[in-house]
C-alpha cells in the first residue's frame, strides 16, 4: 500500500484506493454515501466543463460536504486559460485536487475538443496543466487513455506522459484502453477496448518516480492486490457505484478498519436522506448511489423495486427509505 488514506502531496492525493468521475452519477448525494462507504477511497466530481463553472450555475456544480474530503473536481476543456481560472474556483471552493479528463470519448466532447481527444495533443495538454498549476496551490493530476483509435504503440503512449509530465504533473489516472472516437458509443468504449494494464505496470516500472492509478475493468478484491504490487493505486468506477458494499469491503480490506453490515450503511445515511429532503432535494435523487446496496442478498430486488417505484412520488421521504429496508434481510 502507498502511503495513508487520503495524503495530499504536491502533485496529487496519495491513496491507493479511488472512486471514479462517472458523469450523471458521482454526485453530491452519491459522494456523501461512498464517503460513508469507503473513508480511504479518493473521491470524484462528475466531469464539469470549464466553461460551465465560468459561466453556469457555479454553486450547484461545485456543490460539495465537508464529510467528502479527499475530493477531487475534475475539468473538462482544452483551453489553458479557461481551465486556469476554472481550476482556480475549484480550489477556492475548497477541492483538494483538481483533474484533467483525458480519456471521455462521447460525441459531446468530440464535438467539443477535449476529452480523449486530448491524447492526439500531448502539448496541448502539457500548457493546460501548466497553466492551471500557476494559477492553484492544490494537486494537478490527468485521467488518460492509453491511446485513441488504432494507436497502438506503447512509445506513444508513454511520450504523452513524458510530454505532460514535464509540465509538472506527476500523478496519472490511466484507463487502461484504447478510447475509440468514430465506431464505439461511450458505454462500448468502457468494454470493448481490450484492456492492457501491462502497459500501465510497465509505465510505473519504467518512471517510478509517477504516482500512477489504474483504471478499468477492475472487479475484484484479488485482482487489486494484484494490482497494488505494480502501480501504486487503483480507481474503482462501475463495481463502485452498482455494488457499493464491494467498496466497503475493498475500502476496510486496504485500511485494515471493520467491515460493517449494509444496514448500518443505510442507517448512516438515513440522517442526509432526511436533511437533504427537507430542504427539498428530491427522494429520487438521493437514493441513486444506494440501489445497488443489498445487490445479490435476499429482499435485494425488492429493495430496489420499492425505491424506484416510490421515491420520484411528492412528498416521498425516510419513510419510502425505511419501507424498503424493511423487507431485506436484517442480518445483511
Amino acid at each position: 500500500m502507498q502511503g495513508q488514506a487520503g495524503t495530499v502531496s504536491t502533485n496529487g492525493i496519495r491513496a491507493p484506493l479511488s472512486v471514479a468521475p462517472m458523469l450523471d452519477w458521482t454526485d453530491n448525494a452519491c459522494r456523501h454515501f461512498h464517503r460513508l462507504v469507503a473513508p480511504g477511497a479518493v473521491l470524484y466530481t462528475e466531469m464539469v466543463h470549464a466553461n460551465a463553472i465560468l459561466h453556469g450555475p457555479r454553486e450547484r456544480l461545485l456543490a460539495k460536504d465537508a464529510t467528502q474530503h479527499p475530493v477531487a473536481l475534475q475539468l473538462g476543456g482544452s483551453d489553458p486559460d479557461t481551465l486556469a481560472a476554472a481550476a482556480r474556483i475549484g480550489a477556492e471552493s475548497g477541492f483538494d485536487e483538481i483533474n484533467l479528463n483525458c480519456g471521455c470519448p462521447s460525441d459531446r466532447v468530440q464535438s467539443g475538443q477535449f476529452g480523449a481527444c486530448l491524447m492526439l495533443q500531448p502539448q496541448r495538454v502539457a500548457d493546460c496543466v501548466a497553466a492551471m498549476r500557476d494559477a492553484v496551490a492544490v494537486p494537478v493530476t490527468v485521467k488518460c487513455r492509453l491511446g485513441v483509435d488504432t494507436q497502438d504503440e506503447y512509445a506513444v503512449f508513454a511520450r504523452f506522459i513524458d510530454t505532460v509530465a514535464a509540465a509538472g504533473c506527476d500523478h496519472f489516472v490511466v484507463h487502461a484502453r484504447n478510447a475509440w472516437l468514430q465506431g464505439l458509443s461511450p458505454k462500448e468504449n468502457r468494454e470493448v477496448p481490450p484492456l492492457r494494464y501491462d502497459w500501465a505496470y510497465r509505465l510505473k516500472q519504467e518512471r517510478p518516480d509517477l504516482f500512477i492509478s489504474l483504471n478499468g475493468g477492475i472487479r475484484e478484491a484479488a485482482d487489486i492486490a494484484t494490482h497494488l504490487q505494480q502501480v501504486d493505486a487503483v480507481m474503482l468506477g462501475r463495481l463502485a457505484y452498482h455494488e457499493p458494499y464491494a467498496l466497503h469491503q475493498i475500502d476496510a480490506n486496504l485500511f485494515g478498519r471493520p467491515v460493517q453490515s449494509r444496514h448500518q450503511l443505510l442507517a448512516a445515511y438515513r440522517p442526509y436522506v432526511g436533511a437533504q429532503v427537507e430542504q427539498g432535494v428530491r427522494l429520487s435523487v438521493l437514493i441513486k448511489p444506494i440501489l445497488g446496496l443489498f445487490a445479490a442478498r435476499r429482499g435485494g430486488r425488492a429493495f430496489r423495486q420499492i425505491l424506484s417505484e416510490n421515491a420520484h412520488r411528492p412528498g416521498a421521504g425516510l419513510d419510502v427509505l425505511d419501507a424498503a429496508a424493511a423487507v431485506t434481510d436484517t442480518t445483511d
